[in-house]
């Protein structure tokens, strides 16, 4: 895993409570340095990875991105399984939305996620 050198700054949208912000910040931290293995930037306002794990991972992406959404209602999240996904491996597309005024929060995250990753941003 890659150490993250800059410290992540949650929206000011954000409603959860710092010591669980900090503890969102490392579950999406995990994801990112584990399952990641593609991250492209679709728009300004958009960003998909594609992931890959066990299967149990697929349940706990899905879990993360409804509790992100709870607590910053601007981002949007797609979860759905790609072809190739097998019995021991499950292949996800994670796509990420946010209105044009939350774009930094986007841009942060992307870069986020290719940090951690073994991913090259497109």
């Amino acid at each position: 895993m890659r150490a993250m050198t800059t410290s992540w700054v949650a929206p000011d949208a954000c409603t959860l409570p710092m010591v669980e912000q900090l503890m969102r910040v490392a579950e999406f931290d995990t994801l990112f340095s584990t399952d990641v293995v593609a991250v492209e930037r679709i728009s300004s306002t958009r960003l998909r990875m594609i992931l890959e794990g066990q299967t149990d991972f697929a349940t706990r992406t899905r879990d993360l991105a409804e509790r992100e959404t709870a607590c910053c209602s601007f981002f949007t999240f797609d979860v759905s399984e790609l072809a190739g996904s097998s019995a021991d491996v499950v292949r996800l597309q994670l796509d990420i939305g946010v209105p044009q005024a939350r774009a930094d929060v986007l841009d942060a995250l992307a870069q986020r996620a290719t940090n951690l990753s073994t991913a090259d941003a497109s």
